[in-house]
């Protein structure tokens, strides 16, 4: 890996849109806000520009990338689309929904992309700096998470920059993002399947499919061999200190991630407490979820404590990330 490269972060705005175009253009990284996380873009028909973005996260090149497109029209050129995977889209897009569909016979995605898979990741992202920079450049970008490989994921600049100073050419600095969680991974073949829970909930989607979503069983959905969708490794997501899940205490140097307003034996004591969510609000809690880990993860506690979080709607996509990273590395 090629490090020290001199990263540059630049406020979003018409002249950081401008560069991130034709820095992506030109084969190189940069690294942009979407709704769920920040994204680590790069051209998704260059393949060496897609290397790189292997190299600078330190990621498993048979782990598949999402590309990200401005419009309907684009994606149609990179995957097809039938009636389900169209009624999604028009349900869903712009925002934090990824399909996985079979590729087209012209697609231009890079091999590398897609992991030799006949399928392709694909979604419309929601934030308007994405979108600008996407129609700025006219092309696919392949985005995953702004971070090095199987660390938490960033929901801010900051949280890019000390990851990825000197290993990508931009950062572009659109503030928090919104959701706090990955895009929901829906795969449209036979019958849609979800394939990673995320920032749109599974009951929202089985709502307009009016039926239920097909489920991977469990040791599909954690196949560190080969897996179908990104995000979908055994561990994933993972702090450095090692995580406690399902707490009803606190032990002697922990530290605790809370949910509502319940406490726990031990709190006290604790060498640091953060509430993803004092009124139990599972949105909220998604947007704090990566940003707290971090600041915990700092502490250098023996353990992160945390406490259970609901399964229904976003708690989904919560407990997806909790138990990856619970996995440790």
């Amino acid at each position: 890996m090629k490090l020290g490269l001199k990263t540059q972060t630049l406020p979003a705005d018409a002249a950081a849109v401008a560069e991130a175009a034709r820095l992506l253009a030109a084969g190189g990284l940069v690294a942009f806000p979407t709704e769920t996380v920040y994204g680590l873009g790069a051209d998704a028909t260059q393949a060496p520009a897609v290397a790189r973005i292997y190299e600078a996260k330190g990621r498993p090149a048979f782990n598949p990338l999402i590309a990200h497109v401005a419009d309907i029209r684009a994606a149609a050129d990179i995957a097809r689309f039938d009636a389900t995977a169209l009624t999604l889209a028009e349900a869903f897009w712009p925002g934090p929904l990824t399909l996985v569909l079979p590729k087209t016979a012209q697609c231009p995605v890079a091999e590398l992309a897609t992991a030799g898979l006949d399928t392709v990741a694909i979604r419309i992202p929601a934030h308007p700096v994405a979108r600008d920079i996407l129609r700025a450049f006219g092309g696919a970008v392949v985005a995953p998470s702004a971070n090095i490989s199987g660390h938490v994921s960033p929901t801010t600049a900051a949280h890019v920059a000390s990851d990825l100073t000197g290993r990508v050419d931009l950062i572009v600095d659109g503030g928090p993002v919104a959701v706090g969680v990955e895009s929901t991974i829906v795969a449209c073949f036979e019958e849609p399947m979800l394939l990673r829970p995320g920032g749109l909930p599974r009951e929202d989607i089985e709502r307009v499919l009016g039926r239920p979503l097909r489920r991977l069983p469990e040791d599909a959905a954690d196949n560190d061999a080969q897996p179908l969708a990104p995000g979908m490794l055994a561990s994933h997501y993972a702090p450095r200190s090692p995580v406690r899940l399902n707490a009803t205490d606190v032990e002697p140097d922990e530290v605790l991630l809370a949910f509502g307003p319940a406490e726990v034996n031990g709190a006290h004591a604790a060498k640091a407490v953060m509430n993803l969510s004092e009124t139990s609000e599972l949105a909220e809690a998604a947007a704090n979820l990566f940003g707290y880990l971090r600041i915990l993860d700092a502490k250098g506690a023996r353990a992160i404590a945390v406490m259970p979080v609901p399964h229904h709607g976003l708690g989904e996509a919560i407990n997806d990330r909790l138990r990856r990273a619970a996995i440790g590395r």
